[in-house]
């Protein structure tokens, strides 16, 4: 059996609509800038971005200093899409995003960020608005910067192992070469849950698990 179901067809029941003109949301991916964070687990969300920006022909990636972000933006439908890659370091990413938010005057129910999660196991994405930073320091910084009612999609790296590891350590670490196999499909799948965002205007709030 596939680690990974295909994800059900869309059927009449979800109505897509644009935002309308003029709208501006801001999608965050969080991660450590720096070859050697390459690839590792708290970076999940630097590669979702990524793969989300390749399929809707982003332009290349500008290095904000003054926002302290990797940036770029496009529009999609009738919505300026604006996308960061925090530079800071995960436990200050806040920093990059109150700055760009302030700069382009994004609300906070109209952020989400893309990260990773060591209490959801790996295989399954989980959206939500609002709540507790549930130890993640980058969701942290963020919170006592701009709130908490902005968007998250949560992806699953759990469960830790082995269990004695120290947490940093392990979302520091790099995935299982089974679970690496998988990384396509899942970077794809959250792209899917952002076009969603973008053409829907809400962020739905559900679980999408693969693992069978």
């Amino acid at each position: 059996m596939a680690l990974f179901q295909k994800r059900p067809q869309m059927g009449d029941s979800i109505q897509f609509y644009t935002l309308g003109q003029n709208k501006t949301v801001l999608i965050v991916g969080l991660g450590n800038v720096g070859k050697q964070y390459e690839n590792t687990r708290h970076n999940i969300g630097f590669e979702a971005l990524d793969h989300f920006a390749k399929v809707n022909d982003f332009p290349a990636w500008i290095d904000k200093k003054d926002l302290k972000c990797h940036f770029s933006s496009t529009t999609i439908g009738d919505t300026k899409v604006i996308i960061i890659k925090p530079t800071t370091f995960m436990n200050l990413s806040g920093q990059a995003v109150q700055a760009t938010a302030a700069f382009y005057k994004v609300d906070p129910d109209k952020i989400i960020v893309v990260h990773d999660e060591l209490d959801i196991p790996f295989g399954q994405i989980r959206t939500r608005v609002g709540g507790s930073a549930a130890g993640h320091n980058g969701i942290k910084s963020i919170s006592q910067t701009i709130g908490e009612q902005y968007g998250r999609v949560r992806i699953g790296i759990g469960p830790k192992q082995p269990e004695q590891i120290d947490s940093a350590d392990f979302v520091l670490g790099r995935f299982t070469k089974e679970q690496q196999a998988q990384m396509d499909n899942l970077v794809k799948e959250s792209s899917a849950i952002l076009s969603e965002y973008v053409y829907g205007g809400q962020l739905l709030a559900e679980t999408r698990s693969f693992i069978v």
